[in-house]
């Protein structure tokens, strides 16, 4: 049985793109479960291709709009996001436990009333959601509200800026790069951003000194 199920999971490796590992996993009651773990592929990496991505079109363009119209978000920063975060696979499963399209994790998809997070529609409705309160609570801070959804808005408010990861410093260069069509902060090498006036932004100000709203309901999280 051990041999089988080595043998499924080489096979799957096969199937799957570059992008995804294949995990198996053995429930308490013996049950086996297989499934794919996102991983950036070299694809992903590169900021040429990423910034002809930006008209790219998916399966999902009408739910994108959809939901981008109801909580005022700009969809083509909605596709930039699903497109770094899973380049738009509702199956994949980071090694930090963040699902589907927009890889949400389980705090945030209980925060936004996601029963299940693989689900297209409903990933969608509560990552632009969540993208929408970030835009928000940061003034409309396009790198800001980005870092937040990838390290969590605490460790933004704590660091007055983009923090000092490099995983997110990237991940906020990526998605920029496909949002504005061009390489975005690739050449600089930079990894944090205090707070400043002139980031890039969808609308409204930016004062020097950060002042996040408080939006009822909304615990900030602050693990990376």
């Amino acid at each position: 049985m051990h041999k089988f199920a080595v043998a499924v999971v080489a096979l799957l490796a096969m199937s799957v793109t570059a992008r995804a590992d294949v995990h198996l996993v053995v429930r308490p009651d013996g049950k086996k479960v297989i499934y794919n773990v996102w991983s950036p592929s070299v694809r992903t990496s590169n900021y040429s291709w990423l910034a002809k991505q930006r008209n790219r079109r998916s399966a999902y363009d009408k739910l994108i709009q959809q939901y981008a119209d109801t909580y005022n978000v700009d969809p083509v920063l909605v596709h930039a996001v699903i497109l770094v975060e899973s380049d738009f696979n509702p199956r994949c499963v980071s090694n930090k436990n963040a699902r589907g399209l927009m890889q949400l994790i389980p705090e945030t998809a209980q925060r936004y009333g996601v029963k299940n997070v693989f689900d297209p529609e409903e990933n969608i409705r509560g990552g632009v959601h969540y993208l929408s309160d970030l835009l928000d609570m940061f003034n409309h801070d396009l790198e800001r509200a980005l870092a937040a959804y990838n390290a969590g808005e605490g460790a933004v408010t704590r660091y007055g800026g983009i923090p000092p990861y490099q995983e997110t410093s990237t991940y906020v260069n990526r998605a920029l790069t496909v949002y504005y069509g061009r390489p975005y902060g690739a050449s600089s090498g930079a990894s944090w951003f205090p707070g400043h006036s002139g980031g890039a932004k969808l609308r409204g100000g930016f004062g020097a000194m950060m002042q996040p709203i408080v939006i009822p309901g909304l615990h900030i999280l602050g693990a990376r």
